[in-house]
């Protein structure tokens, strides 16, 4: 499949409305809203240089090719190569303008964009370069990446972040992003985790503070967390569903951080082959089923709010990959979601960690997949969001290209 034959219908892709949500379900002008998404968490970097910038559209046109609606992608690079926040509060312009571009390319393609905001990892900058940042300046009170989540500097620090992201004023359409329905909605933090406090107290505080902030500036768009999905300390289900007992260890609680009422719905990821080492590929797909309706049935029953698995891969360094294990293990996932969607449930999305576009192996982590150069892979994913279309009132109300794909998936 060449990226000539990526022809979309703009006309009728570019007109946007924000995306609601009604008790347990994500809602579009009236009616309901499932996603079929996906990461490519590296779009605003490669929208830097004017060499890679091609690979957004193709990538954004792919992702419109598929039927897919969505795609998760970060809206931070904190201190590093292709830095936007250079140091607290100063951006560099020309990121910020691949950024611009990036929201603008979607909007032309019919596609939203979930952004999300800090990265609790090292990559892209992350909490530890807030830390970095506030100890340069003598005014950090510890040296603890954790620190990012309780000192007052690094708070601040953030707030500001937010504030320039979210009132930013796109070059190239004019819209302030927290005006824009090409963004889906906000991520706050990708995986955090507050190691040093088990019980949760640190880490909720400060979601509770940062939501608050992120909703006094923009009320338009939904709000997440970002969050991996382990049951806490509190938790009777750490013991049932957690994958192990460390990962009620970590600070974060997926039912208390993701009742506040400020986030709008609930995020959870799946990587059982990162959770467990040495067990059986058909143990790993049981598990994943019982991990997400348990967090579906959370949503359900405990959160009244829709939950998205925001994150799931199959990493190529499994014992005797093969990219057909790959497939089994992503239709497990989109099974429980259209099995949700069929009655109703709070399962409201799924994202692939990661796509890619030729010519990236220095992004390809072990997750990466260009999906058109596996067939049976493609039309799975294809697949899905037809399963999905119909679910939603059926092909005949559906956008032309999805009704061309869907029509000849049959």
């Amino acid at each position: 499949m060449s990226f000539g034959d990526l022809k979309i219908n703009l006309s009728e892709e570019t007109k946007m409305s924000f995306v609601g949500r009604n008790g347990t379900q994500f809602m579009v002008d009236g009616k309901v809203f499932y996603i079929n998404g996906w990461n490519s968490y590296w779009l605003m970097d490669q929208a830097v240089d004017e060499y890679s910038k091609p690979r957004v559209r193709a990538m954004l046109q792919a992702g419109a090719k598929m039927g897919l609606t969505v795609c998760r992608t970060w809206a931070f690079n904190d201190g590093a190569y292709h830095a936007l926040q250079i140091s607290p509060g100063r951006f560099d312009e020309r990121v910020f303008k691949a950024l611009d571009h990036v929201i603008a390319e979607a909007r032309k393609q019919g596609i939203r964009l979930l952004l999300s905001l800090v990265n609790n990892l090292q990559a892209y900058g992350g909490k530890t370069q807030y830390v970095n940042w506030a100890w340069q300046e003598g005014i950090g009170l510890s040296s603890s990446n954790d620190s990012f989540f309780f000192d007052p500097s690094i708070r601040i620090y953030f707030k500001n972040y937010v504030k320039a992201v979210l009132t930013r004023k796109n070059t190239i359409t004019g819209i302030e992003y927290r005006d824009d329905p090409t963004i889906f909605g906000w991520e706050l933090i990708n995986e955090p985790r507050c190691m040093s406090d088990a019980s949760g107290d640190t880490l909720q505080d400060w979601l509770e503070e940062m939501s608050a902030y992120v909703k006094s500036i923009d009320k338009k768009h939904l709000l997440t967390i970002g969050l991996e999905g382990f049951y806490g300390p509190n938790s009777p289900k750490r013991l049932t569903v957690n994958p192990a007992q460390w990962a009620a260890t970590l600070g974060a609680d997926f039912i208390r951080n993701s009742k506040i009422s400020t986030i709008d719905f609930a995020s959870a990821h799946i990587y059982p082959d990162h959770w467990f080492h040495g067990q059986e590929f058909e143990a790993e797909l049981k598990y994943v089923s019982k991990w997400m309706l348990s967090h579906i049935e959370d949503g359900d029953k405990e959160l009244k709010k829709p939950v998205m698995f925001t994150e799931f891969g199959f990493s190529t360094e499994n014992k005797n990959f093969h990219p057909s294990k790959r497939d089994r293990f992503f239709n497990t996932v989109f099974d429980v979601m259209y099995q949700s969607a069929r009655k109703n449930g709070a399962g409201a999305g799924s994202f692939v960690w990661q796509f890619l576009v030729g010519g990236m192996e220095e992004y390809n982590d072990d997750f990466g997949i260009v999906p058109w150069e596996r067939p049976a892979t493609y039309r799975l994913i294809t697949e899905h969001t037809c399963r999905l279309a119909r679910i939603q009132g059926g092909l005949a109300q559906q956008k032309a290209s999805l009704k061309d794909l869907c029509s000849r998936r049959r």
